[in-house]
Parts: C-alpha cells; structure tokens; sequence
C-alpha cells in the first residue's frame, strides 16, 4: 500500500473517523499466483517474479488497500516450517502441511525458534532484507508485520482433529504448546519488525482455530494468548485479528484481546457485530468472499458493497470480504467494489 493508503486505515483504526471509508483486501498467494496466471513455485521462490508480481497488483488495484502490503509468505507454511512441521509443494497451489509434533509430551524437549535461522522465517526475512529498498523506491510502505495464532499454528503441529482431542484430554500439554507458540510468534514479530524497520506501525494475527471453540475453550485457550502476543506490542500500533470462522460464542470478549480492527466472517451481520461490541472495534469487513466476490457478478459485487453502507453509520468501518480472496476472485469484482465505495464516499 501506499503511505497515504495506510495513514487512512490507521486513522479509521484508532479514532473510528475518517473523512471517507476505506477498502482494504486481504490478498496472499491463494489468490495472486492463479489471478496472474503464474506457477506458485515461481511466485514462492524466484524473487523478482514476486516484486513483479506485487507491483502488477498494486497498480491494477490502486483504489484499493492491498492488506497488509507487500506480503511475504508462503501460503500458511512459514510457522508450521520453523515449528518442525514436514511442508510441501506443487505448481499449481499454496503448500500443504504435516503434523510434526506426535507426542505432547514432547514439546519440554523443542529447543527455541530463531526466526533469523529456523525454516521459511529465515527465507522470509531474506526477502524483507533485499526487497525493502526496492519497495520504498517504487512509491510504496511496509506497515504491518504478520503471523498466525498460536491455535493455528498448534493445529499445525498436531493436526486439527489431535489438536482438538488435546484440549479435553490433556490440557496442561496444550498450554505448554500454546505457551511455547506463544513466544515463537511474538519473536517471529519482532524479527520481521527489526529487518523492515521504522516503517512497522502494525501487526497482523490470522487465527481461525478459536472459532471451533466454546466461549469457555476460548477464554481458557485462546484470549490469553492472542493477548499475550498483542500486548508485547506498542499500543500505539494498528493491530488487526482476522478470524472468519464462527466467533459468536465469545464476541464481547474480542474487545479485550487487544487489538483494534477485526476482520471476521460475513456468517455474522454488520448490525449484530456493531451491537455486541458496541463500539470498542474498528470493524473490517463484510462483503462474503465467496458467494458475491468470487462467484457473483461485478454487479452483484458493487450491490452488495452500496447495501452494506447505505444505512449504516460509516465510522469504524472498513470496507472488505469476510475473510480474504478466495482463488477465482475476478478483478472485474474488485473494481466493482472499488467503484461502490467511491460512490459512497462521494456523498
């Protein structure tokens, strides 16, 4: 994104006022590589394919905030890869994961993750490293660092349904898991924010796994550590939790977690959102990325975005999907959303 970009989203963050309402998409590989009609591995691996690839996306899509700008990642394979998970490729996708960790009991005997040395961290801050001149020159600012929760990354480790068998079975293991997660995230933050520099002013937390929880799971699982990672952090950065998976259960107690915006699923409306937290969030969100974005039309795409804030209270908003962009995304559909928001802000 561009400086003038992100000081709009941090404005709209922190004081929930802006003069006009933002877009901002959450785009990653999922969606890019097939959008340009390039290999992954290319995308992944070969550098200037992704400088080239990012800077296209950029200038396509100028209206829009591309969130978190610049991304370097490796579909959801960089923690999982420095937290001893077996990861693979293809050509034609994002990479998979396998379970790394097949006895709880054996997280007393994991040594420490080093960002700067450990799995695809390491190529990930290589990246940051040779690419960030290059970045600034070319116009543009890298705000916000990024990494999954620590329940995403455990269900990593173990696999989702073991991960899920664990919280009932042995607890105790799990908040040795999560604990040690918990400090492997916070230094994979750091890291990221000390190789970028003076332009970090947010974080970035992608965590679905709370969402297959109960409200008594998530406060005993969950909350303290998405708190933990938060807080480590200067209050004055914007920080964001995306989870589009089922949060009703404990919505009132997103707000003490420690974040300011949240991006969540389009499953829970606008209006109910608004009422639950009353006001303690800004709200990303909440066009369905699938239904409308991907498989409707651009003007079932620009309806949809004019529906949403033709009644509602602008402030505290920001305009997005309930998640990020699904594979198949067409760019027509993004125009047309950069369109309708351009009308709104017009009035």
């Amino acid at each position: 994104m561009r400086t003038e970009q992100w000081e709009l989203f941090k404005k709209v963050a922190k004081s929930h006022r802006a003069e006009r309402v933002p877009l901002a998409l959450i785009m990653d590989s999922p969606w890019m590589p097939g959008y340009l009609g390039i290999n992954h591995l290319d995308y992944y691996f070969d550098p200037e394919v992704w400088f080239e690839s990012n800077l296209r996306i950029l200038k396509e899509f100028s209206e829009v905030i591309i969130f978190p700008s610049w991304w370097v990642e490796y579909g959801m394979a960089i923690e999982p890869s420095a937290l001893g998970c077996r990861i693979h490729f293809a050509p034609g996708q994002p990479p998979s994961q396998l379970p790394g960790l097949f006895h709880l009991e054996d997280v007393d005997q994991l040594s420490p993750v080093d960002p700067h040395a450990d799995g695809l961290m390491c190529a990930a801050l290589h990246r940051y490293r040779m690419q960030k001149k290059r970045i600034f020159e070319a116009g543009y600012t890298l705000p916000v660092v990024t990494a999954r929760g620590p329940l995403c990354s455990a269900s990593f480790m173990r696999g989702l349904t073991t991960f899920m068998i664990d919280l009932l079975d042995n607890p105790d293991g799990v908040h040795k898991l999560l604990a040690f997660i918990t400090d492997a995230t916070i230094r994979w933050l750091q890291a990221q924010a000390e190789v970028i520099g003076g332009t970090v002013e947010g974080m970035f937390i992608l965590d679905d796994i709370p969402g297959f929880l109960s409200r008594q799971h998530y406060l005993e699982f969950a909350h303290p550590y998405l708190k933990k990672i938060f807080d480590a952090f200067p209050p004055s950065w914007v920080k964001v939790y995306h989870n589009d998976a089922n949060i009703e259960p404990f919505l009132e107690d997103l707000a003490g977690v420690g974040f300011d915006v949240l991006n969540w699923t389009h499953k829970v409306e606008l209006k109910e959102v608004r009422r639950r937290i009353n006001g303690k969030l800004c709200l990303m969100g909440n066009i369905p990325p699938v239904d409308i974005a991907t498989r409707g039309t651009p003007e079932d795409a620009k309806r949809a975005v004019l529906d949403l804030l033709r009644d509602e209270d602008r402030n505290g908003i920001v305009l997005s999907l309930g998640g990020g962009v699904s594979p198949g995304m067409p760019g027509a559909n993004i125009q047309a959303m950069a369109e309708a928001v351009g009308e709104i802000n017009s009035k």
